[in-house]
C-alpha cells in the first residue's frame, strides 16, 4: 500500500504557523469540497451529519463536550480522506493561490516618503 503523504495544505511557513490557521484552512477546504458537484451526496453527508450531531440535544457518549468535538473532527477528517485525491489537491491549490495573492497584496502597501524638519521654538519669551 502506498504511503500517505502529509495532507496539510503545505502552505508557506508564515501562513501555516498556527493551530487555528490550520483549522481555518481545513474548514475552507471542506466548504469548497461540499460545493463541488463531482462528489457523491453520501460522502458530503459526513461533515453535515457531524454538524447535525453537534446541535442534536441528545448525546451518544456522556463525555460532554469532548464527544461533540471528536465527532465533528472525525467527520471533517474522514470527509477529506475519502474524497478523491485529485479533487482535494485541486481545491488545496486554489486555496494556496488565494492565500498567496492575499499575502502579496498585503506586502504591496503604499509607502509615502517624506522629510522631517525640526522647527526652532518661537515665541518662548521670558
Amino acid at each position: 500500500m502506498t504511503e500517505k503523504r502529509n495532507r496539510s495544505l503545505d502552505l508557506p511557513k508564515k501562513a501555516n504557523e498556527g493551530f487555528f490557521k490550520e483549522i481555518y484552512n481545513n474548514l475552507k477546504l471542506i466548504l469548497r469540497l461540499l460545493k463541488d458537484e463531482r462528489l457523491n451526496f453520501w460522502l458530503k453527508f459526513l461533515p453535515i451529519g457531524a454538524l447535525i450531531y453537534l446541535v442534536f440535544p441528545m448525546d451518544i457518549l456522556p463525555i460532554n463536550p469532548l464527544d461533540d468535538a471528536v465527532v465533528v473532527w472525525l467527520g471533517g477528517y474522514l470527509f477529506i480522506e475519502l474524497c478523491p485525491q485529485d479533487i482535494v489537491e485541486e481545491h488545496k491549490e486554489a486555496i494556496r493561490t488565494a492565500l498567496s495573492e492575499q499575502t502579496t497584496a498585503n506586502e504591496k502597501e503604499e509607502i509615502i516618503e517624506g522629510e522631517y524638519e525640526e522647527k526652532a521654538d518661537v515665541g518662548k519669551g521670558t
